[in-house]
Protein backbone atom coordinates (compact mmCIF):
# COMPACT_ATOMS: atom_id res chain seq x y z
CA UNK A 1 0.00 0.00 0.00
CA UNK A 2 1.36 3.38 -0.98
CA UNK A 3 1.07 6.05 1.70
CA UNK A 4 2.24 9.62 2.18
CA UNK A 5 2.92 10.69 5.73
CA UNK A 6 5.01 12.97 7.87
CA UNK A 7 7.93 11.22 9.52
CA UNK A 8 10.66 11.92 12.07
CA UNK A 9 14.02 10.27 11.52
CA UNK A 10 14.98 8.34 14.65
CA UNK A 11 18.15 6.61 13.46
CA UNK A 12 20.06 5.49 10.41
CA UNK A 13 22.50 2.61 10.11
CA UNK A 14 24.88 1.85 7.26
CA UNK A 15 24.06 -1.49 5.65
CA UNK A 16 26.52 -3.06 3.20
CA UNK A 17 28.62 -0.60 1.19
CA UNK A 18 25.96 1.75 -0.15
CA UNK A 19 22.69 1.18 1.70
CA UNK A 20 21.08 2.66 4.81
CA UNK A 21 18.50 1.22 7.16
CA UNK A 22 16.49 4.11 8.56
CA UNK A 23 13.99 4.10 11.40
CA UNK A 24 11.27 6.77 11.23
CA UNK A 25 8.40 7.51 13.55
CA UNK A 26 5.58 8.37 11.17
CA UNK A 27 2.40 10.29 11.85
CA UNK A 28 0.12 7.81 10.10
CA UNK A 29 1.82 4.45 10.64
CA UNK A 30 3.91 4.69 13.79
CA UNK A 31 7.45 3.29 13.80
CA UNK A 32 8.72 2.09 10.44
CA UNK A 33 12.08 0.78 9.21
CA UNK A 34 13.14 1.51 5.64
CA UNK A 35 15.87 0.12 3.41
CA UNK A 36 17.40 2.85 1.25
CA UNK A 37 19.32 1.07 -1.48
CA UNK A 38 22.49 2.59 -2.96
CA UNK A 39 21.82 5.96 -1.30
CA UNK A 40 25.43 6.34 -0.14
CA UNK A 41 26.75 6.20 -3.69
CA UNK A 42 23.95 7.61 -5.82
CA UNK A 43 24.09 11.31 -6.69
CA UNK A 44 21.15 11.37 -9.06
CA UNK A 45 18.32 9.84 -7.04
CA UNK A 46 15.48 11.67 -5.31
CA UNK A 47 16.77 10.74 -1.86
CA UNK A 48 19.77 12.36 -0.17
CA UNK A 49 21.69 11.10 2.85
CA UNK A 50 21.26 14.57 4.39
CA UNK A 51 17.50 13.87 4.63
CA UNK A 52 18.14 11.11 7.13
CA UNK A 53 20.04 12.86 9.89
CA UNK A 54 18.55 12.31 13.38
CA UNK A 55 15.29 14.16 14.11
CA UNK A 56 14.90 15.49 10.57
CA UNK A 57 11.25 16.20 9.75
CA UNK A 58 10.23 14.59 6.46
CA UNK A 59 7.24 14.05 4.26
CA UNK A 60 7.57 10.47 3.05
CA UNK A 61 5.90 8.60 0.24
CA UNK A 62 6.48 4.91 0.80
CA UNK A 63 5.28 1.45 -0.13
CA UNK A 64 4.19 -0.28 3.09
CA UNK A 65 3.66 -4.02 2.98
CA UNK A 66 3.07 -4.10 6.76
CA UNK A 67 4.56 -7.57 7.14
CA UNK A 68 7.17 -6.69 9.74
CA UNK A 69 9.92 -6.46 7.12
CA UNK A 70 11.87 -3.48 5.82
CA UNK A 71 9.78 -1.04 3.82
CA UNK A 72 10.82 1.10 0.84
CA UNK A 73 10.68 4.89 0.47
CA UNK A 74 9.74 6.08 -2.98
CA UNK A 75 10.14 9.79 -2.31
CA UNK A 76 10.94 12.09 0.59
CA UNK A 77 11.29 15.80 1.18
CA UNK A 78 12.16 17.91 4.20
CA UNK A 79 9.07 19.85 5.28
CA UNK A 80 10.82 21.79 8.04
CA UNK A 81 14.31 22.93 7.12
CA UNK A 82 16.07 23.26 10.46
CA UNK A 83 18.66 26.01 10.78
CA UNK A 84 20.70 25.05 13.84
CA UNK A 85 20.19 21.42 14.88
CA UNK A 86 23.12 20.04 12.93
CA UNK A 87 25.45 23.06 13.05
CA UNK A 88 25.21 24.20 16.70
CA UNK A 89 27.44 21.86 18.73
CA UNK A 90 25.25 21.85 21.85
CA UNK A 91 22.05 21.28 19.88
CA UNK A 92 23.70 18.57 17.80
CA UNK A 93 24.67 16.75 21.00
CA UNK A 94 21.12 17.10 22.34
CA UNK A 95 19.73 15.75 19.07
CA UNK A 96 21.99 12.68 19.19
CA UNK A 97 21.08 12.08 22.83
CA UNK A 98 17.33 12.39 22.23
CA UNK A 99 17.44 10.21 19.11
CA UNK A 100 19.04 7.46 21.21
CA UNK A 101 16.34 7.90 23.84
CA UNK A 102 13.58 7.67 21.23
CA UNK A 103 15.15 4.62 19.60
CA UNK A 104 15.06 2.91 22.99
CA UNK A 105 11.53 3.90 24.07
CA UNK A 106 9.52 3.81 20.82
CA UNK A 107 9.21 0.15 19.94
CA UNK A 108 5.65 -0.51 18.84
CA UNK A 109 4.54 -0.16 15.24
CA UNK A 110 1.36 1.72 15.99
CA UNK A 111 0.05 5.17 15.18
CA UNK A 112 0.25 7.76 17.95
CA UNK A 113 -0.59 11.21 16.63
CA UNK A 114 -0.34 12.85 20.06
CA UNK A 115 3.22 11.63 20.48
CA UNK A 116 4.11 12.60 16.92
CA UNK A 117 2.77 16.12 17.45
CA UNK A 118 4.75 16.48 20.68
CA UNK A 119 7.98 15.35 19.01
CA UNK A 120 7.43 17.59 16.00
CA UNK A 121 6.76 20.70 18.11
CA UNK A 122 9.70 19.91 20.41
CA UNK A 123 12.14 19.59 17.50
CA UNK A 124 10.96 22.87 15.96
CA UNK A 125 11.25 24.60 19.35
CA UNK A 126 14.80 23.34 19.86
CA UNK A 127 15.82 24.55 16.42
CA UNK A 128 14.26 27.98 16.95
CA UNK A 129 15.48 28.86 20.45
CA UNK A 130 18.82 29.60 22.06
CA UNK A 131 18.25 28.83 25.76
CA UNK A 132 18.53 25.05 25.54
CA UNK A 133 20.72 23.97 28.49
CA UNK A 134 17.72 22.37 30.22
CA UNK A 135 15.83 21.32 27.10
CA UNK A 136 16.77 17.63 27.27
CA UNK A 137 15.63 17.44 30.90
CA UNK A 138 12.25 18.99 30.21
CA UNK A 139 11.85 16.85 27.10
CA UNK A 140 12.46 13.67 29.12
CA UNK A 141 9.89 14.72 31.71
CA UNK A 142 7.24 15.61 29.14
CA UNK A 143 7.89 12.46 27.12
CA UNK A 144 6.89 10.32 30.13
CA UNK A 145 3.35 11.66 29.75
CA UNK A 146 3.08 10.00 26.32
CA UNK A 147 4.76 6.81 27.53
CA UNK A 148 2.39 6.40 30.46
CA UNK A 149 4.49 7.13 33.55
CA UNK A 150 4.45 10.89 34.11
CA UNK A 151 5.31 11.55 37.79
CA UNK A 152 2.43 12.24 40.16
CA UNK A 153 3.12 15.73 41.52
CA UNK A 154 0.16 15.83 43.91
CA UNK A 155 2.51 15.79 46.93
CA UNK A 156 5.42 17.58 45.25
CA UNK A 157 6.38 19.45 48.44
CA UNK A 158 7.29 16.20 50.18
CA UNK A 159 11.06 15.56 50.31
CA UNK A 160 11.44 12.16 48.62
CA UNK A 161 10.80 11.20 45.02
CA UNK A 162 9.99 7.51 44.75
CA UNK A 163 11.37 6.70 41.30
CA UNK A 164 9.98 3.17 41.42
CA UNK A 165 6.39 4.31 42.02
CA UNK A 166 6.58 7.75 40.42
CA UNK A 167 5.36 9.96 43.24
CA UNK A 168 6.61 12.10 46.13
CA UNK A 169 6.46 10.96 49.74
CA UNK A 170 7.50 11.94 53.24
CA UNK A 171 9.99 9.15 53.96
CA UNK A 172 12.34 6.82 52.12
CA UNK A 173 10.78 3.38 51.68
CA UNK A 174 13.09 1.75 49.12
CA UNK A 175 16.49 2.19 47.47
CA UNK A 176 14.90 4.20 44.66
CA UNK A 177 13.68 7.00 46.93
CA UNK A 178 15.69 10.14 46.23
CA UNK A 179 15.68 13.20 48.47
CA UNK A 180 15.00 16.36 46.47
CA UNK A 181 14.84 19.81 48.13
CA UNK A 182 11.77 21.94 47.50
CA UNK A 183 11.75 23.63 44.10
CA UNK A 184 14.93 21.86 43.00
CA UNK A 185 15.81 19.35 40.29
CA UNK A 186 12.92 17.38 38.86
CA UNK A 187 10.47 19.40 40.95
CA UNK A 188 11.24 22.46 38.81
CA UNK A 189 10.46 20.57 35.61
CA UNK A 190 7.00 19.25 36.43
CA UNK A 191 4.15 21.27 34.94
CA UNK A 192 6.51 23.44 32.85
CA UNK A 193 6.15 23.92 29.08
CA UNK A 194 9.07 24.71 26.79
CA UNK A 195 8.15 28.39 26.66
CA UNK A 196 8.65 28.51 30.42
CA UNK A 197 12.10 26.93 30.29
CA UNK A 198 13.82 30.16 31.35
CA UNK A 199 12.19 29.79 34.76
CA UNK A 200 14.23 26.65 35.42
CA UNK A 201 17.30 27.42 37.51
CA UNK A 202 19.79 24.57 37.81
CA UNK A 203 23.50 24.59 38.51
CA UNK A 204 25.73 22.34 36.42
CA UNK A 205 25.83 19.78 39.22
CA UNK A 206 22.05 19.92 39.72
CA UNK A 207 21.52 19.47 35.99
CA UNK A 208 23.74 16.39 35.96
CA UNK A 209 22.04 14.91 39.04
CA UNK A 210 18.58 15.58 37.61
CA UNK A 211 19.51 13.84 34.36
CA UNK A 212 20.76 10.81 36.31
CA UNK A 213 17.46 10.66 38.23
CA UNK A 214 15.44 10.86 35.02
CA UNK A 215 17.47 8.13 33.32
CA UNK A 216 17.02 5.92 36.38
CA UNK A 217 13.29 6.64 36.20
CA UNK A 218 13.26 5.50 32.56
CA UNK A 219 15.24 2.37 33.41
CA UNK A 220 12.70 1.43 36.07
CA UNK A 221 9.67 1.96 33.84
CA UNK A 222 10.78 0.83 30.37
CA UNK A 223 11.91 -2.73 29.88
CA UNK A 224 15.27 -2.97 28.17
CA UNK A 225 16.00 0.75 28.39
CA UNK A 226 19.70 1.56 28.00
CA UNK A 227 21.52 4.76 28.84
CA UNK A 228 22.48 6.58 25.62
CA UNK A 229 26.09 6.31 24.50
CA UNK A 230 26.05 10.07 23.85
CA UNK A 231 25.41 10.79 27.55
CA UNK A 232 29.09 11.33 28.30
CA UNK A 233 29.46 13.90 25.51
CA UNK A 234 26.35 15.73 26.68
CA UNK A 235 27.61 15.91 30.26
CA UNK A 236 30.98 17.20 29.13
CA UNK A 237 29.37 19.99 27.11
CA UNK A 238 27.20 21.19 29.96
CA UNK A 239 30.02 20.96 32.47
Amino acid sequence: MQITTKGIVISSLKYSEADLIVKCFTEECGLKSYLLKNILKSKKGKLRTSFFQPLTLLEITANHKDKGTLEFIQDAKVYFANQTLHTHIVKTSIVLFLSEILKSVIQEEEKNKRLFSFLEKSIIWLDSNDEVANFHLLFLVQLTDFLGFYPDDTEIKLPYFNALEGFFQAESTNIYCIQIPENKGIKQLLGIKFDGINAIRLTKEERKETLEILLLYYELHIQGFKKPKSLQVLNQLFN
